[in-house]
């Protein structure tokens, strides 16, 4: 039930060729009928599905979004592929939980908020890419992504809802289980439900062992009020729960780890007058992380054990209203949200020495106020204007405690000559534009431009990680500019009798463009010794996105999708690291009424536009391709049973991205599972 209304838009926008033969009621919403690989609503730039509904495997959030069109990802593990929309990734995002932001415990991001996705758990997801509106807070550059959960009101004597899924991955030996159960009357509900994962390490396809096995549990528990059709009001928590993880592409691994998110919410429509909804939520998410060297693995020849628990408390919420306009509506709002993040390194035979205070209680408070616009203007145009202004106040309350490396205000002072007292407020100022025009029956174009501001995050702005060792320094900068974000995108949306195509563009200005870098005495960087720092930088991200599909006979159809960006660092002329390359996939399937089977083949080109300075990239990551095989049967109504072997060649092959390690120089680029075949089982009463 959290933010609806642009969820809703999406569904109205969404123009698709109806391969079902399910009637439509109206022409603006269309269903795709192709299951595989994936069941979506998608448009140029947007992107929406049900989780319930995808054939296949998924660990967590993250790694159930890269398979999107313009969606791509890091791994370190088994769990916690960090994704990257548009080649922008961490807090270029804005990632909502049923409307709540998390941000994770580990600086190195073992935890990013998609980790704490059980992908059953939610309803429906929405992917937006780049800016495509104002009321899910400020930044978000590269895109939103919605993961909601949404409970219809019961009817009266009405069953109870259950549905019931469970796993097994053979490559790690991982298995799953998901239960999800409904009970209600019209006039209240209550809805619990539970998850379960082990894994092993999986096997590349080299046959090497990668370091990638976990455990995780999770249970939520929703209460509601739905006295009319139009009022719902609405109390959530969740628990997300991980043991023993393991990581091949970091220097720790992490024995614990727990967040607990709680939510309040509500809203009322139909109201008629001046006003006709309101809306309200509040939340509360914190994440309890630990990580270290020594006790999931052999402590290295020589290395001193380390240990670093870190707590992350985000608070938050949101109010807003709708008003009618003639044949418009206006939303107007205000939110806030308020990270407090605190991080020790412990380090010595017995961890009593405090080696350094990495996240010196770090408190970033945002206040942000919003208004938007949807406007048809007939003639099949339809505009969309909003304007959002956000109030930042960052500070760190231990930036003066003492460790063996000394304090963070010592380390600020070494590399940008200031200390955290010196962090600014910020008063940030961004909005958007967006046409769209129906050009004839099949095609549709839009164009939009927008500028968005995103402030350093804790660990740009505060990190301190001192070192003996020069490299393995990893300093924030408390000086950094917001980035500045001003992007167009232009896109067109064709859809025939039995084919359809979507393309859009977008150029990005990136002005004090945020940079992870390493010391080599820039602009601004008082040493050259090689130590991880941040710096602002003129940046310019480009690139195209192109989807595609056929329907050949009433079974069979093919579906394919193309994703590029290219991001380029102006005052340096280098590359900007971490940009995924030419990639995308094809598929084709055939869906008969009680079974259906398809093929996909998964492919990236090599890429070469690099950084290697930055510490961040590895090499020129080769090409590769890998083809998956699926298939599903429904053995009675309501429970389904699917099948897959995914990388059928068992092809060794690593997405161009990577995470560095961040307690040493070392980067790892970690491998894709090898030849995984798999086995699903769904109940749905």
């Amino acid at each position: 039930m959290r933010p609806q209304p642009l969820a809703a838009a999406l569904t109205a926008a969404l123009a698709l060729p109806a391969y079902a033969t399910d009637a439509v009621t109206d022409p603006d919403v269309i269903t795709i009928l192709i299951r595989k690989p994936r069941q979506l609503l998608t448009a140029p730039d947007q992107t929406q599905f049900s989780p319930a509904k995808l054939e296949g495997i998924s660990n967590d959030g993250g790694e159930m979004l890269r398979d999107l069109p313009g969606v791509s990802g890091s791994r370190m593990g088994g769990v916690g592929i960090d994704p990257v929309i548009r080649g922008q990734s961490q807090t270029r995002l804005n990632v909502l939980l049923d409307g709540a932001y998390i941000h994770g415990g580990c600086p190195n991001r073992m935890d990013p908020p998609t980790s704490y996705v059980s992908p059953l758990a939610y309803d429906q997801v929405t992917v937006l890419r780049g800016v495509q509106s104002v009321l899910y807070g400020g930044g978000g550059s590269g895109g939103t992504v919605l993961f909601e959960r949404t409970t219809p009101r019961f009817a009266e004597d009405e069953a109870p809802r259950l549905r019931f899924d469970t796993g097994y991955l053979g490559n790690a030996d991982a298995r799953n289980a998901d239960l999800d159960l409904s009970i209600g009357t019209p006039d209240a509900f209550a809805r619990f439900g539970g998850s379960w994962q082990k894994s092993g390490n999986y096997q590349d396809g080299s046959g090497r062992t990668v370091r990638s096995a976990f455990d995780a549990r999770g249970g939520r528990f929703t209460f509601g009020l739905t006295p009319d059709a139009d009022t719902r009001l609405e109390f959530d928590i969740d628990r997300a729960e991980r043991r023993d993880v393991l990581f091949a592409g970091a220097g720790m691994d992490s024995p614990e780890d727990n967040a607990t998110t709680l939510r309040i919410g509500g809203e009322k429509t139909g109201l008629g007058g001046a006003v006709s909804a309101v809306r309200g939520e509040f939340y509360r998410a914190q994440v309890d992380h630990l990580m270290d060297n020594y006790s999931l693995r052999p402590l290295a020849a020589g290395a001193m054990k380390m240990s670093v628990p870190t707590t992350s408390d985000t608070t938050g919420g949101r109010f807003s209203f709708d008003v009618p306009m003639g044949d418009g509506t206006w939303t107007f709002g205000a939110d806030f949200q308020r990270n407090e993040r605190m991080a020790v390194r412990y380090a010595g035979p017995t961890l009593a020495m405090t080696q350094s205070i990495l996240w010196p209680d770090v408190d970033i408070e945002q206040w942000g106020v919003f208004a938007e616009l949807a406007q048809p203007l007939g003639d099949g145009r339809k505009l969309k204007a909003g304007l959002r202004a956000d109030f930042v106040d960052p500070s760190a309350g231990a930036a003066d405690r003492k460790s063996t490396t000394g304090t963070p205000n010592q380390l600020y002072q070494r590399y940008y000559g200031y200390d955290a007292g010196e962090a600014d407020n910020e008063t940030n100022i961004g909005g958007l534009l967006r046409l769209e025009q129906r050009l004839d029956e099949s095609l549709t174009a839009f164009a939009g431009v927008s500028r968005s501001l995103r402030t350093a995050d804790a660990t740009e702005r505060f990190l301190a990680g001192g070192s003996p060792t020069p490299t393995s320094v990893w300093v924030g900068n408390p000086g950094l500019d917001p980035e500045d974000h001003r992007q167009i995108d232009l896109g067109l949306n064709w859809q025939g009798s039995a084919a359809d195509a979507q393309i859009s563009l977008f150029y990005d200005w990136a002005h004090d463009f945020i940079l992870r870098d390493r010391a080599a005495g820039q602009s601004g960087i008082l040493k050259s010794d090689g130590a991880t720092i941040y710096r602002n930088v003129d940046a310019r991200l480009y690139g195209a996105e192109l989807t595609f599909g056929a329907k050949f006979t009433p079974q069979l159809a093919a579906r394919g999708e193309l994703s590029y960006v290219r991001g380029r660092n102006i005052d340096d002329d280098r590359n900007i690291a971490q940009i995924p390359p030419l990639s995308g996939r094809v598929s084709l399937d055939w869906d008969a009424e009680r079974w259906s089977a398809g093929a996909q083949m998964r492919f990236a080109a090599r890429q070469e536009n690099i950084d290697l300075a930055s510490g961040l990239d590895l090499r020129e990551t080769p090409a590769w391709a890998v083809l998956d095989l699926y298939g599903a049967t429904e053995l009675r109504r309501g429970v389904r049973l699917s099948l897959g072997v995914d990388n059928v060649f068992d092809r060794e092959y690593a997405y161009a991205l990577n995470r560095a390690s961040a307690f040493d120089p070392t980067v790892t680029q970690v491998n894709e599972p090898g030849r995984s075949a798999w086995l699903k089982l769904a109940v749905d009463l």
